[in-house]
């Protein structure tokens, strides 16, 4: 039920945006008919000689010009808009047509034809039941007018040119429906299809994220059937440690010492696991300075691992006070180890502080990422190595950075190698001054 929840919510954030790209096609058509509406009266009465109610339609175009004013300041704010917004839109679009229509004939006019331009944008931008409105509001509207609009009055030298008029008027109406659809619906779908890919690429990400969060019930799962193991056999080599038989012996104590190291370490590990899945422990944070954090990330990095060469520097103000999360720690351990893996001689570590981020860069002089690496960063199973479930260092890595607000960029570099670039914002690490000591 809250994957549909978070489906829905995506779905729904990504067509308020690809509203927002068409309402902003809308006001443009819209300032193309004004400018039409304004040439053909100004044709017909200056030009042509015809009577027209002009205290009228001034009126009319007067409030169409007012509305996109007040669309185009609406929506420059507001990011996102609704189907129902470009309804009602639309509705005035065919309120004002149907207006000027009135004052210039009804359906005598040619220009009655533009009806259609509305009803097939209704079609691409809403959904069928509002388009279904449209259109049968649009049939109305030509109805009204056939029974109710007044008779357009032409002058004498044009009467006997009426059905040429009309021809001359029905060509430029076409001309004009066939314009404005190819220029305007051409955009309108590159904005569709361009909202369908960012929903398709969203949805993919809330898919990888379930999947994170199944990795972390599965590593829950795994940690507290592992517990009762792990803590009775730390409880046992405690009990050995006390034999005089095994602490009398150097070679036994010393092997006894080793198993306990490992214990331990397959406890972290399996925190380790836990907290890149995605499951916090905010008992186990604790403060401390940057430069502290990365000096213990470094030495225990180090002691795991025995790099051949570790540059590792930082640049800006490392005391910066923050929270030591097992999260961020694990997840500068799986770039680190990745980039050893490919660069055995050499890996380069660099932390970067600035006034509101701060960058973790792990370098390496290994082969590099492989294109479809590239292509597929931060999707799981997304690996070069070749063994079954690999790529899900890179890809927790992700995900991590992503849950504190922050991004991941991997690049191959100019001079050979590769590069891993996190960038978190300090205020998600940051828990302001602590008391020195």
């Amino acid at each position: 039920m809250a994957s549909n929840g978070v489906g829905s919510g995506i779905e729904s954030a990504v067509i308020g945006q690809t509203g927002h790209h068409n309402m902003l096609q809308l006001i443009q058509l819209r300032w193309f008919a004004v400018l039409g509406q304004v040439l053909s009266v100004f044709v017909a009465v200056w030009g042509l000689g015809v009577e027209l109610p002009l205290p009228a339609i001034l009126a009319v175009l007067v409030c169409l010009i007012a509305f996109n004013i007040s669309c185009h300041l609406r929506w420059h704010e507001e990011r996102e808009v609704s189907r129902r917004s470009l309804f009602l839109s639309l509705l005035v679009d065919v309120g004002s047509l149907t207006a000027q229509l009135y004052f210039t004939g009804g359906l005598s006019n040619p220009f009655a034809f533009l009806y259609l331009l509305q009803v097939i944008l209704a079609v691409v931008l809403l959904n069928t039941r509002l388009a279904w409105s449209v259109a049968i509001i649009t049939v109305v509207c030509l109805a009204g007018l056939a029974l109710f609009s007044p008779p357009l009055l032409l002058p004498a030298h044009l009467q006997d040119r009426f059905f040429d008029l009309y021809s001359i008027g029905l060509l430029i109406s076409f001309a004009l429906d066939a314009f404005l659809l190819v220029f305007f619906m051409t955009r309108i779908a590159r904005n569709v299809r361009m909202g369908d890919t960012q929903l398709l690429r969203l949805r993919e990400q809330a898919s990888e994220s379930e999947q994170v969060l199944r990795m972390g019930l599965l590593a829950s799962g795994a940690a507290h059937e592992l517990g009762t193991p792990l803590a009775t056999m730390s409880v046992i080599l405690g009990d050995w440690k006390r034999e005089p038989l095994i602490s009398e012996d150097p070679d036994l104590a010393e092997e006894l010492f080793e198993l306990e190291d490992q214990l331990q370490r397959c406890k972290q590990i399996v925190t380790g696991i836990l907290m890149s899945a995605g499951e916090t422990r905010g008992e186990m944070a604790r403060r401390t300075s940057l430069n502290a954090f990365l000096n213990e990330l470094v030495t225990q990095w180090r002691s795991r691992r025995s790099p051949a060469l570790l540059d590792w520097r930082g640049v800006g103000d490392l005391n910066l006070q923050m929270a030591a999360d097992s999260t961020v720690r694990q997840m500068l351990f799986n770039v680190l180890d990745n980039a050893l893996d490919a660069s055995p001689r050499y890996v380069e570590f660099v932390v970067q502080v600035s006034e509101e981020m701060i960058e973790f860069s792990v370098r390496d002089q290994g082969p590099g990422f492989a294109p479809e690496i590239l292509q597929n960063a931060g999707r799981p199973y997304n690996s070069s190595k070749g063994r079954a479930g690999g790529g899900l260092g890179l890809f927790l890595v992700f995900n991590v950075a992503r849950s504190l607000g922050g991004q991941v960029q991997i690049s191959n570099r100019p001079t050979g190698g590769a590069e891993v670039l996190i960038t978190l914002p300090k205020a998600s690490l940051s828990v302001g001054e602590v008391p020195n000591g």
